[in-house]
């Protein structure tokens, strides 16, 4: 029987997360990084992150199988109830719900902190290839996200140009804001 579990990362888990992103990395366009971070590069990455923002890892039988975490939208502090998600899955783990578990518990946490706003910024294609598909705008769709701008033709990877979309959804009510309450998470 098999056992998921999400759990906060630690910067132990980093060389299983690199792993991870290193694929997406050298084989598609979903992100725009041309080389894969050293280890120290990525933890410093993921330990810059963790002092704020929720950053976890789903496990199924123990083994890491990918790693969603939050980071500022825009660095003032006006937009401190906004932050902008990202989320890596193993290949192989895809279509199996693990995303969405995820997802689900990253934003639990983050409504537990005040933020309100959730967005996401995802590479995107004019059509569809061999690196990059529409899967992660459909995702983010499935789970109540809205696309609310698209920027053309600003990424290029592989000999080709690609676009980027912004997606958005808004997880709670715009009264007089309270403090947001950083870690820990």
């Amino acid at each position: 029987m098999s056992t998921v579990t999400i759990r906060n990362a630690c910067l132990e888990d980093a060389g299983h997360i690199l792993e991870i992103y290193g694929y997406y990395v050298e084989n598609t366009a979903i992100t725009f990084e041309y080389d894969t971070p050293t280890l120290a590069e990525f933890q410093n990455r993921m330990e810059s992150t963790m002092r704020r923002y929720p950053y976890l890892v789903v496990e199924e039988n123990e083994k890491i199988f990918g790693y969603a975490y939050a980071a500022p939208f825009v660095g003032r502090a006006a937009y401190s109830w906004s932050c902008e998600l990202t989320i890596y899955l193993d290949p192989a783990a895809q279509k199996r719900g693990l995303g969405r578990k995820i997802y689900e518990e990253l934003e639990e946490k983050l409504k537990k902190t005040g933020i309100l706003n959730l967005y996401a910024c995802i590479a995107y294609p004019e059509t569809e290839d061999e690196y990059l598909t529409k899967n992660s705008a459909e995702f983010h769709a499935h789970l109540g996200f809205s696309k609310i701008g698209e920027f053309h033709k600003c990424g290029y990877k592989f000999g080709r140009w690609y676009n980027m979309i912004w997606m958005e959804k808004i997880i709670g009510e715009h009264t007089a804001p309270s403090p947001i309450n950083f870690y820990p998470f």
